[in-house]
């Protein structure tokens, strides 16, 4: 008789798609690169009137279903219905998975046959920064979800298809869908969470977590749903502070739009005020007083009187300018220690990463067919998309087993000559030595056509942990113009500098990418070169 084994597990991912036909490619082409191959991927199509059937139909292993506009909630029903997995995902159509992100939380609930669901981290596409999502104590998840949405992004979580047996997504919901099932299912079962990166959340304009108001109306309402519940005082005493927490989340949300006058929207501002007056006076008293200040500058900046902000700040009415000698206020930065030794990866993440994610994103076109990245294959599978036919890995020693390479990018005869579309070179040659022969490399191995996309690191402090012995250089544009004109032609080569004195001295010393505004990012001053970005084709 022919033992059959254990049955397979199944995965179902379900993908809601509602107009975002132009980011759904990408979703599906996530779970088809899974290192689990046991897996379904069912997308809903939610009454779109762009491509989405068209995308979804291109791809063979795809479980299409449309129905009539109903909402997210309603989409996600249907794709618990027409599941055959005992596992479930949901994946956002404009979000992605890593290759990893089915394994991973499928091992863990394999140990825990009792468990609703779990949960893992993410990674912010516009902000460019790993959450690190903290380990809770499995017997807190409940009072945790309480205080606060910790799991925030779905796509993390892979749920047990049997808590579906008795619970649907509230479709009477306008948003906080996802929260509500949480605190459901974590009243219910143990569910469990770790740190490991899951997946990808892609965020942009159309995202509806940007309507503060209504996310904060329908944050409260889900959690006060709990409150008949709630069966001591430990848990109260955590219902209150995620009220707390949620308000003061959106209403300091609400106030950084106001004060910045980023929303010009009457409605919404009326909206964003009545929130701050009902939920946050002292925000909503601060605003109204400062915003004749706030009105008062923009227009002497707008018609450009300088000069009598000048005479201000001369009588100490105003701090625009460059203080005095001796009275500069140091504040935070008045000491000889950084804030972190490592990058600021556990402030939000290191602040040249916006930088260099930037880059590869506006490059992003060239990521395609073979491409070879050093150390893992992030990048490619995070920025080519389904543009990548064939992705390598470089790597120095054997240790790493998803290499398809090993060997020093200096000295690689393992490497084929005019074998890649791309090469995906980010923030390494500062560890290689001979690191000219390192772009001779690159050289050689790039296609006639084929582009390097590089990055550098130029101001910055020295990693002080495993890289400590082999960081060698720090690099300049011009040195950077003039390695690569040595191979590639002049007209070949676009190089670019990124940063200003602020950010310099913000990434030495150690501040997280979250606290600095996109506007203090933006400004450049190629005198404070925190990173450099080059693009380098071989002729054709």
């Amino acid at each position: 008789m022919i033992s059959t084994g254990p049955p397979v597990k199944i995965v179902s991912v379900i993908i809601p798609c509602y107009n975002h036909g132009r980011y759904l490619a990408r979703a599906i082409e996530s779970v088809l690169a899974q290192d689990y191959p046991h897996h379904e991927i069912i997308v809903i199509d939610d009454g779109s009137k762009d491509e989405t059937a068209f995308v979804a139909r291109r791809y063979e292993a795809v479980k299409y279903i449309y129905h009539h506009n109903q909402g997210l909630s309603a989409a996600r029903n249907t794709g618990i219905k027409h599941c055959s997995g005992q596992f479930l995902v949901f994946l956002d159509a404009d979000d992605w998975l890593f290759p990893e992100a089915l394994s991973t939380n499928l091992y863990y609930l394999e140990q825990r046959p009792d468990v609703g669901f779990v949960s893992g981290a993410f990674t912010d596409v516009l902000n460019y920064y790993g959450n690190q999502v903290k380990h809770h104590r499995e017997k807190d998840q409940y009072n945790y979800l309480l205080e606060q949405n910790y799991i925030a992004m779905h796509a993390t979580v892979m749920y047990k298809r049997q808590v579906f047996d008795t619970l649907r997504y509230d479709t009477s919901l306008r948003a906080c869908e996802d929260y509500d099932i949480y605190l459901k299912i974590a009243r219910k079962y143990p569910v469990i969470s770790h740190t490991r990166q899951i997946a990808v959340y892609n965020r942009h304009d159309s995202n509806m977590s940007g309507n503060y108001p209504m996310m904060l109306d329908q944050a409260l309402l889900v959690l006060n749903r709990q409150r008949e519940g709630l069966l001591n005082k430990s848990e109260e005493q955590f219902f209150y502070r995620g009220l707390q927490s949620w308000k003061d989340h959106y209403c300091i949300n609400i106030y950084a739009n106001l004060a910045s006058n980023i929303e010009t929207n009457a409605q919404k501002k009326r909206a964003q005020l009545d929130t701050l007056k009902l939920y946050h006076k002292d925000l909503y008293y601060k605003y109204l007083l400062t915003k004749p200040f706030m009105m008062i500058k923009k227009s002497l900046i707008k018609r450009n009187f300088n000069f009598l902000l000048k005479a201000l700040n001369k009588a100490g009415l105003y701090k625009k300018f460059i203080p005095a000698p001796g009275k500069i206020a140091m504040g935070d930065f008045n000491r000889v220690t950084p804030l972190s030794t490592n990058f600021g990866y556990e402030r939000g993440g290191p602040v040249d990463r916006y930088y260099i994610e930037n880059f590869l994103q506006k490059q992003s076109k060239h990521i395609r067919g073979r491409v070879l990245e050093i150390g893992d294959n992030d990048y490619t599978l995070r920025f080519g998309e389904c543009r990548v036919t064939q992705s390598d890995i470089l790597h120095i020693n054997s240790e790493n087993n998803k290499a398809t390479f090993i060997g020093d990018l200096s000295d690689a005869p393992v490497l084929p000559s005019n074998a890649f579309d791309c090469v995906v070179l980010t923030q390494t040659l500062q560890f290689i030595f001979e690191y000219r022969k390192a772009l001779d490399t690159c050289y050689r191995i790039l296609k006639p056509g084929g582009i390097l996309l590089l990055t550098v690191p130029g101001i910055s402090h020295i990693d002080q942990g495993e890289w400590k012995k082999i960081w060698m250089y720090s690099f300049t544009e011009s040195l950077i113009i003039k390695a690569l004109s040595a191979l590639f032609p002049l007209e070949k080569i676009e190089v670019e500098t990124f940063g200003n004195v602020l950010v310099a001295s913000a990434f030495l010393y150690g501040m997280g990418l979250p606290e600095l505004k996109k506007s203090q990012l933006d400004y450049n001053d190629p005198h404070y070169q925190v990173i450099i970005t080059a693009t380098a084709t071989k002729p054709s």
